[in-house]
């Protein structure tokens, strides 16, 4: 009869889309994908940090780049610099050490600020592709208690999506207040 297949496949991209997003917001705890947006200028284009190094934890506070290339350093460097992460940036022998450092009161106010953002932006999605599913159940003529049915099975999957969003947040907040 109808379709709801789209609508929970936009669901779970606003859910993929906003677990991706806190990855990249620093808790105090180093973490590769903090650096998941940095992009290098190699050979002739810029790449994903992911395609030119690897980064692994040294410790808690301290990440390690090694370039594949050891003739990168340079570029990575100052592209960890232009990325503005707040981040400390040491060259040395083996590679580049990124240094994390630990958040104040006001920053983790602030990331909490940037989350819940994020977090609405997410809802935002959630709503808008329950408006055109109602949007498109409405323009398919379907008969009257097949689309109070329908509506009540988007209404139910929109629920379901906001609350696995509302987890994601309540989680995150947690970890950057520590």
């Amino acid at each position: 009869m109808y379709d709801l297949q789209s609508f929970k496949t936009e669901a779970a991209q606003g859910q993929e889309w906003l677990s991706k997003e806190y990855s990249q917001i620093h808790t105090g705890r180093a973490a590769p994908a903090l650096l998941d947006g940095v992009m290098v200028e190699a050979y002739g284009s810029f790449q994903p940090l992911k395609n030119v190094a690897s980064t692994t934890i040294e410790d808690p506070k301290t990440l390690r780049v090694v370039p594949w290339d050891k003739g990168q350093i340079k570029d990575i460097e100052r592209s960890l610099y232009a990325a503005n992460l707040g981040f400390s940036v040491a060259v040395d022998d083996s590679g580049i050490r990124v240094i994390v450092p630990a958040l104040t009161t006001e920053t983790r106010m602030n990331l909490v600020k940037i989350a819940k953002e994020r977090f609405e932006d997410a809802r935002i999605t959630i709503r808008k592709a329950r408006e055109s599913m109602l949007s498109n159940l409405k323009d398919a003529g379907l008969p009257e208690d097949t689309m109070r049915t329908a509506k009540e099975e988007v209404q139910k999957l929109t629920d379901a999506a906001n609350n696995s969003l509302e987890a994601l947040f309540k989680k995150k907040e947690t970890e950057i207040l520590g």
